[in-house]
């Protein structure tokens, strides 16, 4: 049952963001794509402690949360012609027989990959085509979490929640907040990326989007680091994991962009001196007074790079500026 739960969590975290960001891309909705997923984990957690895990856990998720979708969308089209069937007055086009499921569920290659449709293939990530649309498919998914209509609390909701693949409780645990608030915020964003037509695409302007983005990863980030905990566990490590998961995650699919490095290797830098900042009694200990010791050296050398790299591309910004600070700091 450990490893059965230990795969769940993996294919919570890391796996159901990537399928939700394909099938968003595929099918251009986001509630359909969400609700998609999260019915496939569903069946997981029902199935895989008597079934046993799947040999690739990443492609039965996708197979099955790509069925659930077309599942969602036959019943949606069966009472929308049920509808039209009882009341043919309510159909502004009778003489149109298409639908939105018909382009749905056509055939299409890149789903029909072997690597996409049986457990026993190879991992997705082989196929330099399907990496290639996957990176796609997140960065717009990312953005779009971060769109400038939806409000600064909003875009982190949701981040967490779709990118980083946290459970709406575990959210308004780290935010403490009561659940059922955090789920009318996240419910609201996207309700009004669905009411609004917001496209799942990037902004014709990366630099202008971006820097919200980042803005809301390390929000992310603070929030867990800034000891807002309890007295036992005054710093959220795993907050601040999260975001540097997802902060490395951006700089992978924008390799280019130096405040991406420089926001990376500012939070490395900082979670670097996790250990040391609070004493036994939860109390903040002062930078002078950490002991640099017991601090994580590989974290640091890892920050080192992110700089070089930030600073090499010739673009500063307000990120590798901090970052700059912190490197002093840390390298004294």
């Amino acid at each position: 049952m450990g490893d059965v739960d230990a795969e769940l969590t993996v294919l919570v975290r890391e796996h159901a963001p990537r399928v939700l960001a394909l099938l968003a891309g595929r099918f251009g909705d986001l509630d359909l794509a969400d609700d998609a997923v999260g019915d496939a984990l569903e069946e997981a957690t029902n199935r895989w402690p008597t079934d046993g895990v799947p040999t690739v856990p990443a492609a039965w998720l996708n197979r099955v949360a790509r069925r659930k979708a077309i599942d969602r969308l036959r019943r949606a089209d069966s009472a929308k012609r049920r509808t039209i069937a009882a009341a043919p007055e309510l159909n502004a086009d009778p003489n149109d027989s298409a639908t939105p499921l018909d382009d749905m569920i056509d055939s299409d290659a890149f789903f029909t990959r072997n690597q996409l449709t049986s457990d026993r293939s190879s991992s997705p990530d082989d196929d330099p085509a399907l990496d290639e649309r996957l990176a796609g498919d997140q960065l717009r998914l990312i953005f779009l979490c971060c769109h400038p209509a939806l409000n600064r609390d909003a875009q982190v909701a949701l981040t967490l929640r779709l990118i980083g693949g946290l459970t709406t409780e575990e959210i308004a645990a780290a935010y403490l907040i009561p659940t059922p608030t955090l789920a009318q915020r996240i419910s609201r964003a996207k309700a009004k990326i669905r009411d609004a037509g917001i496209p799942l695409a990037m902004p014709d302007e990366l630099t202008d989007r971006l820097d919200s983005v980042l803005t809301a990863l390390y929000l992310v980030f603070n929030e867990g680091y800034l000891g807002r905990g309890d007295a036992e566990a005054p710093m959220r490590v795993d907050l601040c994991e999260e975001a540097l998961r997802l902060t490395a995650t951006l700089a992978m699919l924008l390799p280019d962009e130096a405040e991406v490095h420089g926001l990376m290797a500012l939070e490395l830098y900082h979670h670097a001196r996790r250990d040391t900042r609070f004493d036994a009694g939860a109390q903040l200990v002062l930078l002078a007074d950490q002991d640099r010791a017991r601090w994580d050296h590989q974290a640091i050398s890892a920050g080192n790079t992110e700089l070089h790299r930030a600073m090499a591309l010739r673009q500063p910004g307000r990120f590798q500026l901090q970052a700059l600070v912190a490197s002093h700091h840390t390298t004294a």
